[in-house]
């Protein structure tokens, strides 16, 4: 049975999803601000990536015969302190979004909807990928702290995400 809470939270995720994706744009284009591609192309990818889960979960609802209410997104930060600011932002934000996966989950197993259970493993296994990768890059621009020529450096390894 897919109840109306387990449909009204998956909406929910929807508009974070969405969030999500008008985050990492906003993301990319303070990359590309401060001509660093590769890092605005890592975003640019995030962003479709985002994209492409909330529209996983709408048809999710739709194939379950239930009603998806898009909600207002919020406007995203659009100032950033540093590259490395936002490379930390990225693995807070991702944490967060796991966070939000998580409830989802065991609100259907508190349910007993195994349906949705097994839909939502999928993002719960994407959100383990997604903190790595976010970290990784976090790290890595944190060890070149504000050295110019490492951060254009780390940038130009970013270029080939996507392709």
């Amino acid at each position: 049975m897919f109840s109306q809470a387990m449909q009204d939270a998956i909406n929910a995720q929807i508009k974070n999803e969405f969030y999500s994706a008008y985050l990492y744009l906003s993301m990319a284009a303070y990359f590309e601000s401060i001509t660093m591609p590769g890092s605005a192309k890592w975003m640019r990818t995030q962003f479709g990536e985002e994209q492409m889960h909330a529209l996983k979960m709408i048809d999710y609802i739709n194939d379950r015969n239930g009603r998806v209410t898009l909600q207002a997104i919020d406007q995203p930060p659009t100032d950033f302190a540093s590259p490395v600011a936002v490379w930390q932002m990225v693995v807070e934000h991702e944490s967060n979004v796991t966070a939000l996966i998580n409830k989802l989950y065991a609100q259907a197993m508190i349910e007993k909807d195994f349906a949705t259970q097994t839909f939502l493993a999928w993002f719960v296994t994407e959100q383990v990928e997604e903190e790595k990768s976010a970290t990784l890059m976090a790290e890595r621009f944190k060890q070149a702290g504000n050295n110019a020529a490492s951060l254009l450096l780390f940038d130009g390894h970013f270029t080939k995400r996507g392709e």
